[in-house]
């Protein structure tokens, strides 16, 4: 196999204690969406409204990793990755949100910590990858300030069953999409607009992020306890200062906006001022809430944006110039193979002197696959995770906070909105049968890491 870029490292350049992985999500693989007492989740229900989803797709099984984990796992021991990021759903463990917690749900989990634990893997939980249940989206969701104990009373329930063999735990996974996707532009679950919606969901999700944190601290005292963010590197079209201004608002609001309040540094709305209208949400002490000490902090990078001003684009003033206009190299999801991002991000997460540690918790992409002769020949996709290696080296070497790389993702899943169109897994998966084909991506980072 051609190696490429490949030959410029090797997996000992990252040092012993470098932390290599794949990552996946709950409602993006298990499927069995209404088996065993799981309760129904806001993605189920957004899912299941015609035109939401691309080309009306339903996750249905998704990969039907509730009922193959063993064999995936199994995959994961195959391709010599040390370290399984998953997420545990929600309304699987607690199907009314609060509550009676479902023991087959707490079973399930149960079963797939000690399959990982059984096959050399370290299992990396994640709290809350996007699936609330239904039931407290219809109480308001991300917008009611009482999803903070809400999702104080899951992490406990998670802590209690499943603390005595996971060390390492992610409370949140993008909070920037999932409320901004969700509860401004309404593209995602629960298909919610505006922007009351979005500064409510903002300040309690970032309340919900530290309360979780204290609640696995306080119940796992050992325990490695991180959160992710959604990062992408920004840049001005050109130099005229309202396009450095423009560019720099987008930063603020997409790399800034979540981070800042739990290093303690607050919102920072005197780089994007409507960010003030969450004062208005803001209790007594939530200063002192949104602040926590995380072990590690997750960077999910995949692409960069070029911005301009644009008058018309209210509350931001700015415009996204998008790449396929660009004349640049693309995934499938229409973004920019760009592997300077991932480095530009790291050396700019590691400015903060709050962060411990920096992972790069999720980088992958999506390009349109073939199987061949049982076979999936992704050559695109080597060299997108070899060429951002380089560029996670490159920051490593220079003295950055670098600790660890998990591809995003394991499997072809149910991409959200975008339903099966993209495939973004290091393993081929046929929707209609469930067979597996590992992809030379797959193959590549399995000699990589042997």
């Amino acid at each position: 196999m051609d190696k490429g870029p490949a030959a410029r490292f090797t997996r000992q350049q990252f040092g012993p204690d470098f932390k290599w992985g794949i990552s996946t999500a709950a409602f993006q693989v298990e499927g069995s969406h209404d088996l065993d007492g799981k309760g129904l989740s806001i993605w189920d229900v957004f899912a299941a409204r015609k035109g939401k989803i691309r080309n009306n797709d339903q996750p249905g099984n998704a990969c039907d990793f509730y009922n193959t984990f063993k064999d995936d796992i199994a995959l994961v021991r195959e391709l010599n990755i040390p370290n399984f990021r998953f997420s545990l759903s929600w309304p699987r463990l607690l199907p009314l949100g609060t509550g009676s917690s479902n023991h087959k749900g707490i079973d399930y989990y149960n079963r797939v910590i000690d399959f990982m634990l059984e096959c050399g893997i370290t299992p990396w939980v994640t709290l809350y990858h996007w699936d609330l249940p239904h039931t407290l989206e219809l109480k308001g969701g991300w917008t009611n300030r009482d999803v903070v104990s809400w999702f104080s009373e899951y992490s406990a329930l998670c802590s209690k069953h499943f603390g005595d063999r996971v060390s390492n735990w992610m409370v949140m996974n993008e909070p920037s999409v999932f409320t901004g996707a969700g509860y401004f532009l309404g593209i995602h679950a629960p298909g919610k607009r505006g922007l009351t919606n979005y500064l409510k969901a903002i300040h309690h999700a970032t309340l919900a992020t530290t309360a979780g944190a204290t609640v696995l601290r306080d119940l796992i005292p050992s325990s490695n306890i991180g959160t992710t963010f959604s990062c992408t590197h920004i840049e001005p079209v050109d130099e005229l200062k309202k396009n450095r201004l423009a560019a720099n608002r987008v930063d603020t609001l997409l790399n800034r906006t979540f981070i800042e309040p739990i290093l303690g540094l607050g919102y920072p709305h005197s780089d994007f001022p409507v960010l003030r209208k969450i004062e208005k949400y803001m209790h007594s002490g939530d200063e002192t809430r949104m602040a926590f000490d995380f072990d590690f902090i997750g960077i999910q990078c995949y692409t960069r944006e070029i911005v301009r001003s644009s008058i018309l684009t209210p509350y931001i003033g700015a415009s996204i110039v998008k790449a396929p206009k660009r004349n640049v190299t693309l995934t499938q999801m229409d973004w920019e193979v760009y592997p300077e991002s991932i480095y530009h991000l790291i050396k700019r997460f590691s400015s903060y002197e709050g962060i411990r540690k920096l992972i790069i918790t999720e980088n992958g992409a999506a390009f349109p696959d073939k199987v061949d002769n049982n076979q999936v020949n992704d050559t695109m996709r080597v060299a997108y995770l070899q060429d951002h290696l380089v560029q996670v080296l490159r920051a490593k070497q220079q003295g950055f906070k670098t600790d660890g790389y998990f591809v995003w993702t394991l499997t072809d899943n149910f991409e959200w909105a975008e339903g099966f169109h993209p495939r973004f897994g290091l393993v081929h998966v046929n929707f209609n049968t469930q067979q597996r084909i590992i992809k030379q991506s797959g193959l590549w980072y399995q000699q990589f890491l042997s």
